[in-house]
């Protein structure tokens, strides 16, 4: 069905990931069935068509152990992903006493939608990242890197926690952490199998005739192949997900935010920029930016930013200014020396003085300079002293008659 709009583009890419995780979810009976395959060929010996039937019943009747085997996991990792990712993370919760600026504006942005507030953590990492997790409305939290605080200002900081929790009002973060759960089942049963081959916990048994040993041989072969196949194709079905929401996520944060311009800054300043040391691969997925690449885009969580710009510039009507470098941090005070005992530069040398707009050329006194301190054309005294009497600077006598004001003489 053709996608219209915002909304049915969302509802559109929901059922699609919903079929998504179906097909994520039957690989892991295709993995029963290759084990079911490598287990009939080194325990039996028989032509393939004998042990492809006898693997095929194994596996229907080990099914319904995989799926509680699978489900269990599922269950495990909805009680406790969120502390194993702030374990590997080193995320901490944060009130809005201890980070005032990132509270209020993602409790404006709830507000103003009638949306729960997801709790908030902060990474101390000078990455520019951030990212959603949680399976319900009590464990949904929005994490942020401390680098990306500091170097995003309230615009570009509320598009990207626009961003977050976009993923969190489209289902994408409950989505994405059951896909990675299901993704890492496969990935456990296929290493399982693979050590069992290997390491020699099975052994192959050398009754039968030759026939047999080549037929139990292309039995293996099939039940390997099965198990790249099944194994490439989970993590290309991850990471499938994770690109389609990244644009919903982007136009939903300007549907917030009303300031398309703000993220496309916010998503240049980030490009490049956000690499979290130590974390998995999985959470990176979870991430605004993943700049870690796969082998010809086919295993990147994320398409491209410049792609995720373009198509704001060409929906949204934002302005892209390009990639950006962000600003130095702030140097050394003027008139302070450097570490190799040079002056800083474009501090004037000894014995020269220095004008509000340059050196004076040849050394010569700038004046005011030297006699008024740091005031340069300033006499050292003001020409009128209120209250006092009468100047006397300069060669210009006493002032005759009675005293005057700043204004003209007093009139009694």
């Amino acid at each position: 069905m053709a996608s219209y709009g915002l909304y049915t583009h969302i509802q559109s890419n929901k059922r699609r990931s919903i079929v998504l995780l179906i097909g994520l979810f039957f690989l892991v009976y295709v993995l029963v069935y290759a084990g079911a395959l490598i287990g009939e060929a080194m325990t039996i010996n028989a032509p393939p068509d004998v042990l492809v039937r006898r693997a095929l019943s194994d596996a229907i009747y080990a099914a319904p152990w995989a799926t509680v085997g699978t489900a269990l996991w599922i269950l495990i990792a909805y009680k406790f992903h969120q502390s194993m990712i702030d374990a590997v993370t080193g995320g901490r919760e944060v009130t809005r006493q201890q980070e005032p600026r990132l509270y209020n504006l993602l409790e404006n942005l709830c507000i103003s939608r009638g949306i729960p507030m997801p709790k908030l953590k902060v990474i101390e990492d000078g990455s520019l990242n951030a990212f959603a997790t949680g399976m319900n409305e009590k464990q949904y939290s929005i994490t942020v890197t401390s680098g990306l605080i500091n170097a995003l200002d309230d615009a570009e900081l509320e598009g990207v926690l626009g961003h977050e929790l976009t993923h969190i009002r489209n289902g994408d973060v409950r989505m994405l952490v059951i896909a990675v759960i299901i993704a890492g089942a496969v990935a456990f049963f296929a290493e399982l199998v693979f050590r069992l081959m290997f390491q020699g916990s099975w052994r192959w048994r050398s009754r039968g005739s030759g026939g047999d040993r080549r037929g139990a041989g292309v039995a293996i072969l099939i039940a390997v192949a099965l198990i790249v196949v099944a194994w490439i194709l989970s993590i290309v079905i991850r990471f499938s997900l994770s690109r389609k929401r990244e644009y919903l996520a982007d136009a939903g944060s300007i549907e917030l935010t009303k300031n398309p311009d703000a993220m496309i800054t916010a998503l240049r300043k980030i490009e490049g920029r956000g690499e979290l040391e130590g974390a998995t691969s999985a959470v990176m997925e979870m991430c605004i930016d993943n700049p870690r690449e796969g082998f010809s885009n086919i295993f990147d969580t994320h398409p491209p930013i410049a792609a995720r710009v373009a198509a704001l510039v060409k929906y949204a009507g934002g302005h892209d200014p390009g990639p950006l470098a962000l600003p130095e941090p702030p140097g050394e005070p003027a008139g302070q020396e450097q570490d190799d005992g040079q002056l800083a530069p474009g501090e004037p040398s000894g014995g020269e003085q220095a004008g509000p707009w340059g050196n004076a050329p040849g050394g010569a006194p700038v004046p005011g300079v030297g006699q008024g301190g740091d005031r340069p054309f300033l006499p050292q005294r003001p020409p009128i002293e209120i209250g006092g009497p009468p100047s006397g600077g300069g060669n210009a006598g006493p002032l005759p008659g009675p005293l005057d004001g700043p204004w003209g003489p007093h009139r009694k």
